[in-house]
């Protein structure tokens, strides 16, 4: 058993250390073998809020799991996939996250990986009839937009492309740090000559989607025998509104990933007693985020706040 977790890196742990280090702390840190049933409380309590999630994540999470399944399917049988089944299979990982967070509570508690504990239930004691609205509007439109997106009509055209990844769990390492990679699909198209980057989207456009394509891009570009990187199109498909945003990568964009990176692993270590075992400075020495609307959607805020909650 590792006292401390081997030190990585991605975006997300990036986005999480610049919204808040304590919560960095505890996602990263404290959380780590709290799967363990003879470690410490803290650590125990704190790996269980890690598992929370909200109706908006999940939706998304549930949605990815189905475009997955629909593009397996599609490659192992050359079926297309129906869209009342992929609404159904969706349908049915959100009943069954609603139960999980009502009824298995005790069962979250003891098992926190095989159960779903909502945020809006663990915080608020239920989800607002207005999500559960906006939700069921959104599962209509993303699964719309999924067949009528390019991605989609690109995997019709079966004798064109040749799908390689989906949904796997990728590193590489850049100075020696193992840097995490999911990418929603990767194809080649053989009529353009060119590897397809795709990643799915169900929320809102944000700056840092074009960054999270160029690492993706690094990692292709270190993995595959590419000539250039005109050899790689990243893609974003945003189901929520229907629209494709895609981008030919220049070296610069490679660069200023580089430079997030190189940014973020010295704020990191900032943070840390001792580099070489990745063992972080005492929990005090994170400073909490101030703004009490974003500890609103905190995972961890029975952990900073005396009454349990904002």
């Amino acid at each position: 058993m590792a006292k401390y977790p081997e030190l990585s890196w991605s975006i997300a742990r990036h986005k999480t250390l610049m919204t808040c280090a304590r919560k960095y702390a505890y996602h990263y840190y404290t959380s780590h073998n709290g799967w363990l049933h003879d470690i410490d409380s803290l650590s125990q309590q704190t790996y269980r809020l890690k598992k929370i999630t909200n109706l908006e994540m999940h939706f998304g999470s549930i949605v990815h799991d189905a475009i997955e399944r629909a593009v397996t399917h599609y490659r192992k049988t050359g079926k297309v996939p129906e869209e009342e089944k992929m609404k159904d299979f969706i349908r049915r990982g959100l009943n069954l996250a609603y139960r999980d967070s009502h009824e298995r509570e005790y069962m979250w508690w003891r098992r926190p990986k095989d159960y779903t504990m909502l945020h809006e239930v663990y915080y608020g004691n239920n989800v607002p009839d207005e999500k559960i609205t906006k939700i069921r509007s959104r599962l209509e439109i993303v699964l719309k937009n999924f067949f009528a997106s390019p991605t989609f009509r690109d995997m019709l055209k079966s004798q064109e492309t040749d799908f390689i990844e989906s949904e796997k769990f990728r590193y590489l390492r850049i100075d020696g740090v193992k840097v995490f990679v999911v990418m929603d699909l990767l194809y080649y198209h053989f009529e353009t000559g060119k590897w397809v980057i795709v990643d799915w989207k169900t929320g809102k456009q944000t700056d840092e989607d074009r960054n999270q394509l160029a690492l993706y891009a690094l990692y292709v570009k270190h993995t595959l025998p590419l000539e250039s990187l005109n050899d790689i199109v990243v893609r974003n498909e945003y189901l929520l509104d229907g629209e494709t945003t895609e981008y030919q990568l220049r070296e610069e964009d490679l660069h200023q990933v580089q430079e997030i990176f190189d940014r973020s692993l010295q704020e990191m270590q900032r943070y840390m007693e001792d580099t070489e075992q990745n063992a972080p400075l005492p929990l005090t020495a994170f400073p909490m985020q101030q703004d009490e609307r974003i500890c609103a959607s905190c995972n961890y805020q029975e952990l900073c706040f005396s009454s349990g909650h904002v």
